[in-house]
């Protein structure tokens, strides 16, 4: 009975081991030192859907303006937290939406470029102070220009020369912050379509790795960096010239001068030619043929212009030019070619342009310009400017919109009246031309 004994407990444990087996098979092995089962993981929050809530900036325009732009931009595609870093400290600023001081509200018949003596405006830009300057970084920074100038095939000189307009080589690229400006810009209305576009260009940057949003530092209109690029313009056409993955055209001087040589490049810049050529011209000549149209080199040739400098006119190519008078047929007189508007897709204003070219060649050691401004002739304020084009209307001369600005279709239209009365039709509005337009009753209206 004891082997009977024995026998039937080997058999208990031979079964008790085999279960034993059996539920080791289909059960995990865990590794010595770790927990039989993993502790739950945490639970993740959910993200963040629906509208953004902003503080009030304390004005109610700008605070439904934003809650309405901030969901559009959201349903647009753009990012939800970068659309909150663009809007969620955004203030009003007075000179957008203060209520007695609106700097934005200057017309652009005030700016410098249409409201000053064309050689009122260029003192800065043909200055001891911007023209040494500006010699100086062409010498110090020979390299950095050659290499743009090698890649973009735009003048140095005339990148250097844009450099000191928009921001006095990198000293004033302003302080305001941009994505405000815009926003603040859209609130006071005349120009929200486009301040918002720029403002949803301005995410795209970011988004696309070219900036960062701390970087978006702009002047009072909205234009940015060294270069004084709109959004839109930076997203077109700005350039990382260094390599690093960033266009950064606010600190970087070779990303900001290879972006606005790259702009002007785009913009159609002839590699070799000239922006203008100062002239002289002929005893008895013809003033009327200044009436904006372009002609062939040989045809202002034959009408006896030649280069105030001597020497034949070296175009690079060439064949048509316009002859401008800035300051009318006593003051410096030009012929202009294709590069000079090329500067005036930067700042669509022809003493822009001019200030741009004379400062280029200025920095290269030329006199310019050789001949003398006519400062003794007062020319007319914005307000009368607006009167002599109300009368050349009303006369039958097409000076287009009354604006204050004495654009080329206001010179034309004066033109035509010069000629009826038989004096020289240079196209340039001054007070007698006016007081002979208006029969003397320019000096009454002008202070009314």
């Amino acid at each position: 009975m004891a082997r009977h004994a024995i026998a039937r407990s080997h058999i208990a444990g031979a079964a008790i081991l085999a279960g034993l087996l059996v539920s080791c098979a289909h059960s995990p092995q865990a590794s010595p030192g770790t927990p039989s089962s993993p502790p739950p993981a945490p639970s993740q929050p959910a993200p963040d859907t629906g509208p953004i809530h902003y503080k009030s900036t304390g004005n109610s325009d700008m605070d439904a303006w934003r809650d309405d732009f901030s969901a559009r931009a959201i349903a647009a595609g753009h990012d939800r937290a970068l659309v909150k870093s663009f809007l969620e400290n955004i203030r009003p600023l007075d000179l957008y939406l203060g209520s007695t001081f609106q700097a934005a509200a200057v017309g652009v018949g005030d700016q410098a470029e249409f409201a000053k003596p064309i050689w009122d405006y260029l003192k800065v830009p043909l200055g001891n102070s911007r023209v040494s300057n500006g010699a100086s970084h062409l010498s110090n920074e020979s390299q950095l220009f050659a290499e743009i100038e090698a890649k973009y095939g735009v003048d140095a000189e005339y990148i250097a020369a844009i450099w000191g307009m928009e921001s006095s080589f990198g000293a004033v690229i302003g302080n305001f912050d941009g994505p405000n400006t815009l926003a603040n810009m859209a609130v006071e209305g005349r120009r929200k379509s486009f301040a918002e576009r720029e403002l949803l260009t301005l995410m795209k940057i970011v988004e696309r790795g070219d900036a960062h949003r701390d970087d978006l530092i702009a002047g009072w209109a909205g234009a940015m960096g060294q270069t004084q690029f709109m959004p839109s313009t930076y997203y077109a056409y700005a350039q990382d010239f260094d390599g690093d993955g960033e266009k950064d055209i606010w600190k970087n001087e070779g990303d900001a001068l290879a972006s606005a040589a790259n702009y002007l490049k785009a913009s159609g810049w002839s590699p070799g030619q000239p922006w203008g050529i100062e002239v002289i011209v002929p005893t008895g000549f013809d003033f009327a043929l200044a009436d904006g149209n372009e002609r062939r080199m040989e045809t202002w040739r034959s009408h006896g212009l030649i280069p105030i400098r001597g020497g034949d006119f070296q175009t690079g190519g060439a064949e048509y030019a316009e002859l401008w008078l800035p300051a009318g047929a006593t003051g410096p007189k030009y012929l202009i070619f294709n590069n000079f508007k090329v500067f005036k897709k930067y700042n669509n204003a022809d003493s822009y342009a001019l200030a741009v070219g004379l400062s280029g060649d200025a920095f290269t050691g030329k006199k310019v310009p050789v001949a003398v401004w006519p400062t003794d002739i007062e020319p007319l304020t914005v307000a009368e400017i607006k009167i002599l084009q109300a009368s050349l209307n009303s006369r039958g001369y097409d000076a287009g919109v009354v604006d204050g600005i004495p654009g080329r279709r206001t010179r034309t239209a004066l033109q035509g009246f010069q000629k009826s009365q038989g004096v020289v039709a240079d196209g340039y509005p001054t007070k007698d031309m006016l007081a002979l337009l208006t029969g003397g009753s320019a000096a009454v209206a002008s202070t009314n």
